[in-house]
């Protein structure tokens, strides 16, 4: 489990195609690795990768077909820059939300400009998505836990302050750039509790009879 909150970008340093699958290099930059272990997960970009052999200011990582299918890792490549987290400890301060780093899809870069010494973007979400992403929400985009400021339909808009443009990749994104999306994980499971004993004959999400039989709409 991971916070958001990004500790430093590191940089995709080798790229190992493996029996149809591949292992990546991961120079960490200055994310501290002291403490860290053979076996522990590493968010890159938002994707939960465990790390298979670590060096002074680098980890590897095999990604497995699903991984790449589903995230921006399939198009990295050598040098791409990418937000990297620790996993987090009992100690660690939640200053962000409850991240897994199962990438839910990818969402797309529409626009980004200035406001004050902020700058504000609106990303497109994939139309199954839309569902879970609420204003004044959480989501995490390439690692990074954010608030939804707006929603209209699968568009929504961020705000993101000086600090947040320093300290990882947005500042580099442009309009029409993919970004790995992960919406709130309560939201998830929510979903899935409303359906109920349906679930299990795997029939279909929340729908406007199911919120009436359950008394949320009259």
């Amino acid at each position: 489990m991971f916070t958001g909150i990004i500790l430093a970008i590191g940089s995709i340093a080798a790229i190992e195609p493996k029996a149809g699958d591949c292992r990546l290099k991961i120079s960490t930059g200055k994310l501290p690795l002291a403490d860290a272990h053979l076996g522990d997960s590493i968010a890159v970009n938002g994707v939960c990768l465990t790390a298979v052999e670590l060096g002074r200011d680098y980890f590897y990582a095999d990604v497995s077909n699903e991984t790449l299918a589903r995230t921006t890792l399939k198009t990295a490549k050598v040098g791409t820059r990418v937000n990297l987290e620790l996993a987090l400890t009992p100690s660690t301060r939640m200053g962000g939300h409850i991240v897994s780093g199962h990438v839910d899809g990818i969402g797309t870069v529409l626009d980004k400009h200035s406001d004050g010494r902020s700058y504000r973007f609106r990303f497109k979400a994939p139309d199954n998505l839309a569902k879970y992403i609420a204003e004044k929400g959480s989501i995490c985009i390439n690692g990074i836990s954010l608030t939804v400021n707006e929603v209209d339909g699968a568009v929504f808009g961020v705000n993101i302050v000086p600090h947040t443009l320093q300290e990882t990749t947005l500042g580099d994104t442009e309009a029409g750039d993919k970004v790995n999306l992960e919406v709130d994980l309560l939201a998830r499971y929510l979903e899935r509790l409303m359906a109920g004993d349906s679930a299990a004959r795997g029939m279909g999400g929340v729908t406007e009879q199911l919120l009436k039989s359950s008394g949320f709409l009259n």
